[in-house]
């Protein structure tokens, strides 16, 4: 099996959940402290081996695009002001990868993005990531599912542990064996079951790495009754053909794509920060 050199990143949703400000600018361009969510996850994958950055994207996405481009006139102006270190930063954005973009085409749902990128993908594995998932990890979230893809061949799921609110939220994984320190064989996958019905305490929050036979089983699919193609479906078809497994990630997970987790998220990214932590101490007392 060839190594993964490849991630899909599907940006073209609505971002309804942070309307109004969403409106006019993608939920993935929204800022942990001063770098949008989309750069934390593209520096993610690039951490983690991979070379080629597919965004798929909308007619209202340009500002991801235009963050991952060149801006010659804003080089030229911090190179006349002599702002060394700012002009570092955005030069390193449009390095981080070779990037590729396409227009989502197709009905809704999340396995809509994956197969308008199935060209580029051609025989290959690959990963997906989300643009609203963010991990802090001493070891890259996706080198993590990586390192069991490597050692098996087969697609790995993320998984991370959640409490009985989370198993009303997202899809929770019955676990068969245990084949290494946080690696299960995926039986099933239980759609937002709640805490009666969950299998487990262990969530699949999106981030896969996959084999092109899910192309097959993508096409394969029907609709839900809300009319959505989902990926999650198709991985379960692929279940019954291969094994496939879950990676228990090792680190701290903030659901960006949620008020409270993108709060959290900045406020985490602060206090990390020595230029920040003492400050937002203070803030957070003030709050209090």
């Amino acid at each position: 099996m060839s190594p993964v050199r490849k991630v899909i990143i599907p940006v073209a949703g609505f971002g309804t959940r942070f309307l109004p400000v969403t409106k006019a600018m993608p939920k993935e361009m929204l800022p942990i402290i001063d770098k949008p969510v989309i750069q934390y996850i593209v520096e993610e994958a690039v951490a983690s081996g991979i070379e080629d950055v597919i965004l798929v994207t909308s007619h209202t996405k340009r500002p991801v695009e235009d963050h991952f481009d060149d801006n010659p006139t804003l080089e030229a102006w911090l190179k006349a002001q002599g702002k060394k270190r700012a002009l570092e930063d955005i030069r390193t954005i449009s390095k981080l990868a070779n990037f590729v973009y396409l227009r989502q085409k197709g009905p809704y749902g999340n396995a809509t993005p994956i197969m308008n990128a199935k060209h580029l993908i051609g025989d290959e594995p690959f990963a997906v990531l989300f643009g609203d998932d963010v991990f802090d990890a001493k070891v890259p979230r996706l080198r993590q599912m990586l390192d069991v893809f490597d050692r098996y061949g087969d697609p790995v799921l993320t998984a991370v542990k959640t409490d009985a609110e989370g198993t009303k939220k997202y899809g929770i994984i019955d676990p068969g064996a245990k084949v290494a320190p946080g690696v299960y064989e995926v039986k099933s996958v239980v759609e937002k079951p709640g805490p009666k019905r969950a299998p487990s305490r262990l969530a699949t929050i999106g981030g896969y790495v996959l084999t092109p036979d899910i192309f097959g089983e993508i096409k394969r699919l029907k609709p839900s009754v809300s009319g959505e193609f989902y990926l999650l479906d198709a991985i379960s078809g692929l279940m019954r053909s291969r094994p496939v497994y879950a990676k228990e990630i090792e680190g701290t997970y903030y659901d960006t794509g949620s008020k409270i987790g993108w709060l959290r998220a900045n406020l985490a990214y602060a206090l990390a920060r020595p230029d920040m932590a003492k400050e937002a101490r203070r803030m957070i007392r003030s709050l209090q």
